[in-house]
């Protein structure tokens, strides 16, 4: 009587000792099958349930995607401020004044380097100035709703992701991951991410803006808004529970960043592996350059992936901003709409306004994604 063959990447060979004496037990994994046993010289088909190894990713996408948020939020907290700054239009105004004054002509009439140039100067001016002038807990203004966001964000992020690329790839394409995959779970998580923590950016939008209503009055201690709570508390009562969704629609035009970043993400680690792959089966002894590729292969894949999606969709991050500003002093909303809003920027400030605030931005966020995809 000849042994079934068992396919030698599913079945687990056991050598025990036991009451009747040495056995070994060969055992074929697939689910929903039997195994053939083979203990003592008996042969016994028992039915196999199998141990997957996946149920708890699920919450460790939570649990990664939560701590590496929390990490990176802190880390480059000064930042943010400092982006959300130069995207609001009252501070683009000071630095056209201040161009003004000093006699340097608008970005338009300067050719690139010198446009690139000045935005990377003005950029840390005004991020010296604000330890200057406001002191240093100024550049961590926001940090408590941008944790109470950025926590929860990128946790359902990783969540939703993770277990949407699994549950998409199993029901609609055999079990195996491609790029169109990628796609649909990172614009699924996208939007899902967007939808849920939106009032927390909002309100944590409201906090980095509210020293320019104070200078508007004169008196730097005379803020619109004197905590968290209190600016959600006056946002409802004169906008309504829907203000606290104002900039939801650039939001989720911001799905085609996740989305891009995910799929060049996940593109360049399958290059990554396949390059391993082939050095294992060549057989040869690994340089140096190939031990730092694969050391830090998955830190580099995140922060290119960011760098690239952050620079091509960054126009939505200043409409978003524009969007989620607080009231006029008379009640008007100076930006009523996603269309609305992009074309009063390019009207009254032009192309370059919609990358205001590019240099802090990608000082944050690659950095970001590099410790968020490290831990």
């Amino acid at each position: 009587m000849t042994s079934p063959i068992i396919p030698r990447a599913t079945a687990k060979a056991q050598i025990q000792e036991g009451p009747g004496g040495l056995g070994a037990s060969l055992t074929h994994e697939n689910p929903g099958k039997t195994a053939i046993i083979v203990s003592n010289s008996r042969l016994h088909t028992v039915p196999v349930v199998r141990r997957d190894a996946s149920v708890a990713k699920p919450w460790a996408h939570f649990v990664a995607g939560g701590l590496g948020g929390m990490t990176s939020a802190v880390l480059t907290a000064p930042l943010d401020v400092l982006k959300t700054r130069l995207q609001s239009d009252f501070y683009q105004s000071q630095i056209a004044a201040s161009r003004t004054a000093r006699g340097i002509a608008p970005p338009a009439a300067l050719s690139l380097p010198r446009t690139a140039l000045l935005h990377f100067n003005e950029t840390f001016q005004i991020l010296f100035s604000i330890h200057r002038v406001e002191g240093s807990r100024a550049l961590f203004k926001g940090l408590g709703p941008n944790l109470t966001g950025v926590v929860p964000a990128r946790a359902i992020n990783f969540y939703t992701y993770g277990n949407g690329k699994r549950i998409i790839s199993q029901h609609f394409n055999g079990g195996n991951e491609a790029a169109w995959v990628h796609l649909c779970a990172a614009a699924t998580a996208g939007m899902v991410t967007g939808t849920v923590t939106n009032p927390i950016w909002l309100v944590k939008t409201r906090l980095q803006l509210d020293k320019s209503h104070a200078e508007k009055t004169g008196s730097i201690s005379n803020r619109r808004y004197r905590n968290s709570l209190d600016c959600i508390m006056q946002t409802v009562r004169k906008e309504g529970i829907r203000g606290l969704y104002r900039g939801l629609s650039a939001s989720y035009l911001g799905v085609s960043e996740s989305t891009l970043q995910w799929v060049s993400y996940e593109r360049i680690k399958l290059y990554l592996k396949n390059r391993e792959s082939e050095l294992l089966a060549s057989g040869r002894d690994w340089t140096l350059w190939d031990q730092t590729v694969s050391w830090g292969g998955k830190v580099g894949a995140a922060g290119i992936a960011k760098l690239f999606a952050a620079v091509i969709t960054y126009p939505h991050e200043v409409v978003r901003t524009r969007l989620r500003q607080a009231p006029l002093q008379d009640g008007r909303l100076k930006y009523t709409g996603l269309v609305q809003c992009f074309k009063v920027v390019w009207k009254e400030e032009g192309m370059a306004s919609f990358y205001g605030g590019l240099t802090p931005h990608l000082l944050r966020v690659v950095p970001s994604a590099t410790i968020m995809f490290g831990m």
